[in-house]
């Protein structure tokens, strides 16, 4: 199965509750900070909510 390596680049203040809830789901409390995920469709749902404050590379 793939990987997704999500990168956090901008902070959570500003945002919406909602938003920062999905940052704190996938793991993410801090910039630059790294996590690997399995790639699903989950995931991206994830990931396109929040898509303005990380980066996505895939790891094969």
């Amino acid at each position: 199965m793939d990987k997704l390596l999500i990168t956090q680049l901008r902070s959570s203040i500003g945002t919406k509750p909602a938003q920062r809830a999905t940052l704190k789901a996938l793991g993410l409390n801090k910039i630059r900070q790294n996590v690997v995920k399995d790639d699903s469709p989950q995931i991206r749902g994830m990931i396109a909510k929040i898509i303005h404050l990380v980066s996505v590379e895939e790891m094969n």
